[in-house]
């Protein structure tokens, strides 16, 4: 989602009057079981999948069954849960460049990954390309976009001003309708985090690319829980910084 503003465009030193599309960032408060939970700077679309991951990714579900109700306003979602005494992330607001309201990471406390998924390199590049194949991109240049993919495929796209958001939304597609995490992986425009490792963990899903780069963090959680961290992937070329059996041939290397 777009609108278009004034700006004045420089070329070549000469300034002429010019019109941009912006992508829509909006404030969005969530509240749980009646109680503020967090505000959250968003795109406004895909709300309902992205409450569900979110809330799953802060693990204040553990099932998208738990949830009794979901309503849906302009600037708020209000969610009750079929435990009304569930204890709630921290009241914050959590801003675009930013994930979610965990301040701090107990790696000892993450969940292991135990999936025997395995996938060609090509397909990792396929869904790259995939993924990145973005009208809104194209306008606007100022979203993030994350893909979950099985080895048969794309599943979903995902596109928010915050990387963290996009994988929320992914995260929450994926259980609302019954996919196999286990079995899928995670391609993203922007940088790896711990915070997006974290909510990979999670959910399960044992493999996570970027077009761009990773971060040491994210590197030491992934070494230790079993996750796969690949960076940079481009055409002809990419960086597996952890667990490479999930990729085929890269434990054959020279």
């Amino acid at each position: 989602m777009y609108k278009v503003v004034h700006c004045i465009r420089e070329k070549a030193g000469a300034f002429t009057e010019s019109n941009h599309e912006v992508v829509v960032e909006v404030p969005l408060t969530i509240t749980v079981n009646g109680r503020h939970a967090l505000t959250v700077m968003t795109s406004p679309v895909m709300l309902r999948e992205f409450v569900t991951g979110l809330l799953y990714t802060e693990r204040i579900i553990h099932d998208p069954d738990e949830i009794e109700s979901v309503q849906i306003e302009p600037d708020r979602i209000s969610v009750l849960t079929k435990n009304p005494f569930k204890i709630l992330i921290s009241k914050k607001t959590v801003l675009s460049g930013c994930g979610g309201s965990s301040s701090f990471l107990d790696v000892a406390k993450l969940p292991k990954i135990t999936s025997d998924l395995v996938i060609d390199v090509a397909d990792i590049r396929s869904a790259m390309k995939q993924t990145l194949e973005s009208d809104l991109h194209t306008k606007t240049g100022g979203n993030h976009i994350v893909g979950l993919f099985s080895p048969a495929g794309m599943v979903c796209v995902a596109e928010d001003i915050g990387r963290h958001n996009a994988l929320d939304r992914i995260i929450g597609y994926g259980l609302l309708n019954n996919v196999s995490f286990s079995q899928a992986f995670v391609v993203s425009s922007g940088r790896v985090s711990s915070e997006m490792a974290r909510k990979c963990l999670i959910a399960g899903i044992p493999l996570i690319s970027s077009r761009t780069a990773t971060t040491s963090l994210a590197v030491e959680m992934a070494e230790k829980t079993g996750l796969t961290i690949i960076g940079f992937v481009r055409s002809d070329q990419m960086n597996i910084y952890t667990h490479p059996e999930r990729v085929r041939g890269a434990g054959e290397r020279g």
